[in-house]
């Protein structure tokens, strides 16, 4: 387009957004309201460790395609990602002490269940079965129209708790039992229906700063454009059935006739300065713990645990790292606390000493939206009302839950739908 695209919001969307449209030979200024670059997806010094730190934990699988092919455009490092060079996913039981290590086979045929030793200890072949019945009531069904998990399969059992719980859990970051059968089969379908080629796990070791953030910035700045830190968007100029200014404390700032907007903003900023936009309501938490010790040799790169306040445990080369998804329950438990039953879960986990080493908790209250028919209902589309102006970020309708993959599609979601005129 011969104008200039102001994204406004530098987190993934927003980067993702940037990037798609510098390669489509658009000016883009990227506006961002902080001092840097990446959101909720970024890294930061945190001195009471003396460590980098990302603002909350992400697994990746090799299946995420945006993703991937969002760092090759940006020319991501080759370490960026890091994982096992197969699909393989271990677990601790907490209550019992037994250890597994869940591994799909490469192709699409999932020959893999018949083999008790790639499967969950204590379950049967036929039992794998049972996701079938979220995607069955997914297919054809529009957001929140197809019902919740707990409608769909059977939410107890050995294999569900070892194995469907927390890997749903993870994803949707809601209950299983009340979430929507849309979000979890695009998942599903995406990943471990596609084979375990589909569903290596990869993890920022060096962390998201360095995997995403870095090389977009430098990218975009390669190629003509510009990013400007510390402007918050205070509200958008209406004209007639477009966006005709931008207000960032300053004065409005006026945009020419051929230029646009991509808003990539938290869905609760968005509804402030775009009124009537449809966004979720509801919320979910995650809370981050760090330690900040060695792991021991041998320890995997990711552990999942079942009957444990831990549900998945990283061990990066500097620190061991905790997250717990839909942590609700938890934003009122002081972090003493927490980190005191934490590190006495991963004692037993790693065999290190009882002592608690240097610590920090994270709770992030509105960390994604709440996966639930409802809320999935809610999500905007890429496209408005408004001729030059698009959003972007992971709680729009890209048709997954909120995640990094989310996130990215949106953005180029969003800049295809300017450059190539995709209207509502």
């Amino acid at each position: 387009m011969a104008g200039t695209v102001h994204v406004v919001g530098a987190g993934l969307a927003g980067l993702s957004a940037a990037v798609s449209l510098v390669e489509r030979g658009a000016r883009v200024v990227l506006h961002e309201a902080a001092k840097q670059a990446g959101g909720r997806c970024r890294s930061y010094y945190d001195p009471s460790l003396g460590l980098t730190l990302d603002n909350g934990n992400h697994l990746l699988l090799s299946g995420n395609a945006s993703t991937l092919g969002f760092m090759r455009t940006i020319g991501a490092p080759a370490d960026a990602l890091q994982g096992p060079a197969e699909a393989a996913f271990d677990f601790a039981d907490l209550a019992t002490g037994e250890r597994w290590r869940l591994r799909p086979n490469r192709g699409r045929l999932p020959w893999w269940v018949m083999s008790p030793s790639r499967r969950v200890p204590g379950t049967r072949a036929i039992d794998y079965l049972a996701p079938l019945g979220i995607i069955r009531a997914a297919a054809g069904k529009g957001p929140g129209l197809g019902g919740t998990i707990g409608q769909s399969m059977t939410c107890s059992g050995t294999l569900y708790e070892r194995l469907w719980h927390p890997v749903l859990l993870a994803a949707l970051n809601t209950e299983p039992a009340e979430s929507d059968n849309g979000l979890a089969a695009k998942i599903l379908l995406e990943t471990l229906g596609a084979g375990g080629e589909a569903c290596r796990p990869l993890v920022a070791v060096a962390g998201l700063s360095y995997a995403f953030v870095d090389p977009a910035v430098a990218h975009l700045t390669a190629r003509g454009g510009e990013i400007r830190f510390g402007r918050r968007l205070r509200g958008l100029g209406f004209g007639a059935g477009r966006i005709d200014s931008l207000d960032f404390g300053d004065g409005p700032l006026a945009l020419r006739p051929d230029d646009a907007v991509v808003l990539a903003l938290p869905p609760w900023v968005a509804a402030d300065v775009l009124p009537g936009v449809a966004s979720p309501q509801a919320y979910r938490s995650i809370v981050n713990a760090h330690f900040a010790i060695v792991p021991p040799p041998g320890s995997p790169l990711l552990l999942g645990v079942v009957n444990g306040l831990t549900e998945w445990l990283f061990a990066y080369p500097d620190r061991l790292s905790v997250t717990i998804s839909g942590a609700d329950r938890l934003l009122d438990t002081p972090r003493e606390d927490l980190s005191a039953r934490i590190w006495a879960e991963l004692s037993t986990l790693t065999g290190l000493a009882p002592e608690r080493p240097s610590w920090q908790i994270v709770k992030e209250k509105r960390a994604t939206f709440a996966a639930t028919p409802a809320e999935a209902a809610r999500r905007a589309s890429a496209v408005t009302d408004h001729k030059n102006l698009v959003l972007a970020g992971d709680w729009t309708a890209t048709g997954l839950p909120s995640t990094i993959e989310g996130a990215i599609r949106s953005g180029t979601t969003a800049a295809h739908a300017l450059l190539d005129g995709a209207r509502a």
